[in-house]
């Protein structure tokens, strides 16, 4: 039997919602084995991530990121997504990569800042301008209806195109947000830790290669930080491995994953400052895929 092919257009029976219950169901199941293989050309990568999860089903998801594309015109990444079936191994469905990516990358940070962020959170800042940023307007709506967004960008022209308030200093826009998201791909620290204040949550998704990095050590000190998954950040992204390697904080200080009790994946109190590093480990891709293709059937 040919495998089922699912296109961006099943994105109009999907809700951040629905996607968020998923993911919590997915996180109830065993733990997966988990591997990542990357593969560099110069500044391009070529990413390839495996899991199986026992309930959902296998997954392999290939990516390319070739920045240069920008200037082409082309999506920086582009790939392809395979669901293989749980119990006979067999190739069932081939979901489209972006949909995947985009739900997967933006459902897991909403994930950890409804957990995370105030509930009366307004002001969010959204350092970066690209696909993924605009991702987390629509998946930050979900919860923060009257949600306030203000970009910063390398490229002013860049943050203008999303339509929201432009920001031109970014330590005055750090300290004016309630939520800070990064989604950039950063090798040097943009957001100091000398410049948080009581109450914020940062949402760390860019930096997804053990030489990048968005945030400062003093960042990280200074915050509760949790991540998605253990497995696949702390000895892998350097947004992790550097405030490791320096003793700015150490593995206990990173407090949960999505496999632990969400009463302790929480806030705390009002005035704390979280930080949660999105990694987007294949476990995440198969449970958003999955989720996808349940929804894709029942239309």
């Amino acid at each position: 039997m040919s495998p089922q092919i699912i296109p961006f257009e099943a994105e109009a029976h999907l809700t951040w919602l629905g996607l968020l219950a998923a993911l919590e169901a997915g996180h109830r199941l065993p733990k997966p084995d988990i591997k990542d293989l990357f593969v560099y050309r110069g500044g391009d990568t070529l990413l390839d991530r495996a899991t199986w999860i026992d309930g959902i089903g296998a997954l392999v998801k290939v990516a390319t990121v070739v920045p240069g594309n920008a200037a082409r015109g082309k999506p920086a990444v582009n790939g392809v997504v395979t669901l293989f079936d749980d119990v006979t191994g067999e190739l069932t469905t081939l979901v489209d990569f972006h949909l995947v990516t985009k739900w997967k990358t933006a459902g897991d940070s909403l994930l950890s800042a409804s957990r995370l962020a105030r509930k009366d959170a307004r002001k969010f800042l959204l350092v970066g301008a690209g696909t993924v940023a605009r991702s987390m307007v629509e998946a930050y709506h979900a919860f923060w209806p009257e949600a306030q967004f203000t970009v910063w960008s390398r490229s002013r022209s860049s943050a203008e195109a999303m339509g929201f308030a432009v920001a031109d200093d970014l330590e005055a826009a750090v300290r004016a947000a309630d939520v800070i998201c990064t989604a950039t791909m950063a090798t040097e620290p943009l957001v100091k830790g000398a410049w948080l204040q009581p109450g914020q949550h940062l949402d760390l998704i860019g930096a997804y290669t053990p030489a990048m990095r968005e945030v400062d050590d003093a960042a990280m000190a200074k915050a509760r930080v949790f991540v998605d998954a253990r497995a696949t950040t702390l000895h892998h992204i350097g947004e992790l491995m550097a405030p490791l390697a320096s003793g700015a904080i150490s593995e206990a200080d990173v407090l949960a994953d999505f496999y632990d009790d969400p009463a302790v994946f929480a806030r705390r109190s009002e005035g704390e400052i979280t930080i949660a590093k999105n990694g987007g480990g294949a476990h995440l891709d198969l449970m958003t895929a999955d989720y996808i293709a349940r929804a894709w059937a029942g239309r």
